[in-house]
């Protein structure tokens, strides 16, 4: 095992500059190389500490930045569109790669690496994604994976609820004018009864026929 001087906080692991035990193979191969960490010898624990000051200013305004790109990203979802069978496989799958440059390609820039899949995307549907930001930020993101942009945007409507905590139920899919038909599930009912009562001034000229 390997003591470590941890440069940034590390999800499951621990704070700046906390002293951890790790494998020497996730030091040597990960920690080390990416500049999160620092072998725990005397010396480093003095320049670690010298520099502590610089390193928490830095680390809150690359927090703060993510903070920010977090707001911008919220409700955040990117159309992918994939071959597939009729059951709804992809013939392959999506990518950390794909994610990033999907979320590249609508104005943030992230790298592969801050993309986290737990499990590999090879179905059609939407797929909450979660995006790391920074050590303490980070976002979900729809990925929406369908056969076409017009599905994909409909699998993206057919997620939302209306005000009142209601599924929607849509018309057709207008291509040319990227239209949705939106109603609510009870206007049905509305209608219904709409039609079943009279007019109200049929209802008053009846009243005094009689």
């Amino acid at each position: 095992m390997m003591n470590v001087i941890l440069l940034q906080r590390v999800e499951k692991l621990g704070q700046m500059g906390d002293v951890v035990t790790v494998k020497p193979g996730y030091a040597r191969n990960f920690l080390l190389p990416q500049g999160i960490a620092l072998r725990a010898t005397d010396d480093n624990k003095a320049v670690f500490e010298a520099r502590r000051a610089q390193l928490e200013a830095e680390n809150l305004k690359r927090r703060e930045e993510a903070e920010d790109m977090a707001g911008r990203m919220e409700g955040l979802s990117i159309p992918m569109i994939r071959q597939a069978s009729d059951t709804g496989q992809l013939y392959g799958s999506v990518t950390t790669r794909d994610i990033a440059a999907g979320v590249s390609d609508a104005g943030f820039t992230i790298a592969s690496s801050q993309v986290l899949l737990d499990r590999a995307i090879k179905t059609l549907g939407v797929h909450n994604i979660r995006v790391k930001l920074h050590p303490e930020v980070d976002l979900m993101i729809n990925i929406n994976v369908a056969k076409s942009e017009e599905e994909a945007l409909g699998l993206i409507v057919e997620e939302e609820e209306d005000d009142f905590g209601q599924d929607l139920e849509f018309g057709a899919f207008d291509n040319e004018d990227a239209d949705v038909r939106v109603t609510r599930s009870d206007e049905d009912n509305d209608e219904a009864s709409a039609e079943s009562e009279p007019p109200a001034e049929e209802a008053v000229a009846e009243s005094s026929d009689n």
